[in-house]
């Protein structure tokens, strides 16, 4: 090893084009041809262990090197402990990652040579899709309004099958997902700007299944009912309540169905049940699946549970309470929203009253048959009020409100027959 004007041994030095440089503008040639017994190598691997020497040389001087070095210490026939210093040797002096050597001494090994198996140019693919065929699926999704991948395949390989139209020859080819590539390409970017509405993330408020009441009341389904709009101006709203188990049914009106309006409303149905409240299942509307209803619902505790999707009996009796109680007593036309108030009043007052403890309702038995399908009967002796279905439920499942008793709820129900609370009823509602 011959050195000029300093040694290779001095820190910020790297190997360029078979020379090692110093980072301060001093160049050092390296000959390494007297390096020829491997206690040499040795000697030059401990005296260079502490310098941090990098090589950046061109692949040509390092492949010309490595084959030097590995003919002069004739490393096929080497040990191998022998092989180890060589090749720490070379990995000091070429600056190659320990695998990528490991690869060029096979290399040498099998044919006594080093060859680069890559061609200098990067780009070594043959671009088969060329910018008139970009400009092609430009204009073809301008026309057809950007059809899905499929379906624009389709649609390229009738141009050139069906009718002849020999620009598409290449494209009538493409697959489904280089045809996404091509369109994301700047080329059809600049031809075709597409806009897409922004993807809705789902929301994680709620569990999404149907609720389990087990035999217990207090699992309500809620839901919202528009009453109408007229000349462009909304209805009010009513929030219709219903309890899985009993059917009991709490019905409420407000403005709108923004927070403001409805939270005070769903805290005013949810404290008017008799019983303890322990679920709320509600669809996917944002009336309900918010934070702020969340928010209330885990300050009392509640499980807020919501539907899922192509279940529709999730929440069907409330839908049906929807037709049956609101539908039939309020209709479908307009009522304005400064009118909320007043309707409340009603439906606290005469409306709730009466389909808790003088209208009654359907009970169903579920019969499972020898395929196990399921049938509902309903029976005669199961066509009874909430507050009657309410008393023959066992006292262990039914969670009263503090002050709240059986015998209470009895009192109200019978302060008015059923003619009488029917009447009261129609009366509040024509003077309204």
């Amino acid at each position: 090893m011959s050195l000029k004007e300093g040694s290779c041994f001095q820190r910020g030095m790297s190997l360029k084009r078979g020379c090692w440089v110093d980072h301060h503008s001093m160049v050092i040639d390296m000959n390494d041809t007297k390096l020829v017994t491997l206690e040499q190598l040795r000697g030059f691997l401990a005296g260079a262990a502490d310098l941090g020497l990098t090589a950046v040389a061109n692949p040509a001087a390092r492949y010309g090197l490595i084959k030097g070095v590995l003919k002069r210490f004739k490393y096929p026939l080497l040990g191998k402990a022998d092989r180890g210093v060589v090749r720490r040797y070379l990995l000091r002096v070429t600056g190659y990652s320990r695998p990528q050597l490991t690869r060029l001494t096979a290399q040498y090994l099998r044919s006594g040579r080093l060859v680069r198996r890559y061609r200098g140019n990067p780009s070594s693919y043959t671009r088969k899709y060329t910018p008139q065929d970009v400009l092609l699926l430009a204009e073809l999704d301008s026309l057809h309004a950007s059809l899905s991948g499929p379906a624009t395949r389709v649609l390229l390989e009738r141009a050139y099958h069906l009718f002849g139209q020999s620009a598409y020859a290449r494209l009538a080819t493409i697959s489904v997902s280089h045809l996404y590539n091509l369109r994301a390409q700047p080329l059809y970017q600049q031809q075709r700007v597409h806009y897409s509405k922004t993807q809705t993330r789902p929301s994680t408020l709620g569990v999404r299944r149907a609720p389990a009441p087990e035999g217990r009341p207090g699992f309500i389904r809620i839901d919202t009912v528009h009453q109408g709009d007229h000349d462009g101006r909304k209805g009010l709203y009513h929030i219709n309540a219903v309890d899985i188990i009993t059917q009991w049914e709490l019905v409420a009106t407000c403005e709108r169905i923004s927070e403001a309006y409805l939270l005070p409303v769903i805290g005013e149905l949810l404290a008017g049940f008799p019983f303890e409240v322990l679920g709320f299942h509600s669809d996917g509307g944002s009336e309900y699946v918010n934070h702020d209803v969340a928010k209330l619902l885990e300050k009392l505790r509640v499980e807020f549970t919501r539907s899922r999707p192509r279940h529709t009996n999730d929440n069907a009796l409330a839908e049906s309470k929807n037709a049956s109680v609101i539908r039939k007593q309020f209709g479908y036309a307009h009522i304005p929203q400064h009118h909320a108030a007043d309707m409340n009043t009603f439906c606290r007052e005469f409306l709730n009253p009466y389909i808790n403890y003088h209208r009654p309702c359907y009970f169903a038995v579920d019969d499972i048959d020898a395929k196990g399908k399921v049938r509902k009967r309903y029976p005669r002796e199961l066509i009874m009020t909430p507050f009657d279905k309410l008393r023959t439920l066992p006292s262990r499942n039914v969670n009263l409100r503090p002050g709240i008793t059986l015998d209470t709820l009895a009192q109200e129900a019978h302060q008015m027959t059923d003619n009488q609370a029917a009447k009261a009823l129609t009366d509040a509602r024509s003077k309204r």
